[in-house]
């Protein structure tokens, strides 16, 4: 009955998607980004998730602006995703898009020296634009993902962001040989960090405790990786974007280095509240 289901809900996903993508970029943009806030969202439940996360972390924020963060995290979410499948279209904005912060020149002289790079990212604005903007600028640049629970959107999922580039490292025992294999040469890895991690620390973000995987930090000191923070904040326009990538995380010990990326993104997060996944379940079970 699961299989079922998931073939169902992959099936109503791809019709969204191949309907967005009939339309010129711009119009698909901002078409998918509706069609999630108005149509996909109530049915899927998510104004009702955002309200509890942000009940739990922030309880005094107004009204209106928890009604705002319930169309406009899902407007996002959706823009998100058409961006991911509009391969040479997506990457030609995102290679457009200007690079910012303390980090970036830490990120050049470690390419200079031949030291590898771990790139912590997490759900906000458009996670993919900073890896596509890298590989253009000549990084040899990799990527850690999480396979999807639903196998029939996975398997398409993971062929349009490998357009944007490879290699892609998938999470488990395969993958991560070939991630560490990656950063051994002197790679770039981008690895997305924001969702609950099950064996993860219990770490802070936005005042409370929050299961957080160490996984970065820890590479990052086996191999004297540079630890990098960086995001893309989605422009007023809805289609452009800023990179932005955060001071170097100083080599101390896995949890405090972990820590400080939380609080860099949560910095982030609450000078761009619309553009964060609240609709993940990252507090659960804390």
């Amino acid at each position: 009955m699961k299989r079922v289901s998931q073939y169902i809900t992959n099936l109503f996903l791809r019709a969204l998607i191949g309907l967005a993508l009939s339309l010129p970029y711009r119009a698909r943009v901002r078409t998918m980004g509706w069609l999630v806030e108005n149509v996909v969202s109530p049915l899927a439940g998510y104004p009702k998730r955002i309200r509890a996360n942000l009940a739990h972390v922030l309880p005094d924020l107004p009204e209106a602006e928890i009604k705002r963060l319930c169309k406009a995290v899902p407007n996002n979410a959706g823009r998100t995703l058409i961006e991911l499948y509009s391969g040479k279209e997506f990457v030609e904005r995102a290679r457009s898009a200007p690079i910012t912060g303390p980090g970036y020149a830490a990120l050049e002289q470690a390419r200079a020296e031949g030291r590898p790079v771990i790139l912590v990212t997490g759900h906000f604005g458009n996670y993919d634009v900073s890896r596509a903007a890298l590989i253009a600028k000549g990084h040899n640049m990799g990527a850690l993902y999480r396979r999807m629970s639903n196998p029939y959107f996975n398997a398409h999922y993971v062929r349009s962001i490998s357009t944007i580039g490879t290699p892609m490292f998938e999470q488990g025992r395969k993958g991560m040989t070939q991630m560490v294999r990656h950063i051994k040469s002197g790679g770039v890895l981008g690895i997305l960090t924001d969702l609950h991690a099950h064996g993860g620390a219990r770490l802070n973000f936005f005042g409370k405790p929050a299961i957080t995987s160490l996984v970065t930090a820890e590479l990052a000191l086996k191999f004297n990786a540079a630890l990098i923070p960086v995001y893309a904040v989605r422009q007023e326009n809805g289609l452009d974007f800023e990179i932005i990538v955060q001071d170097e995380i100083p080599h101390s010990d896995a949890e405090t280095m972990t820590q400080a990326v939380n609080n860099g993104l949560e910095q982030l997060v609450s000078e761009n509240m619309h553009q964060w996944f609240w609709i993940h379940r990252r507090w659960k079970n804390t």
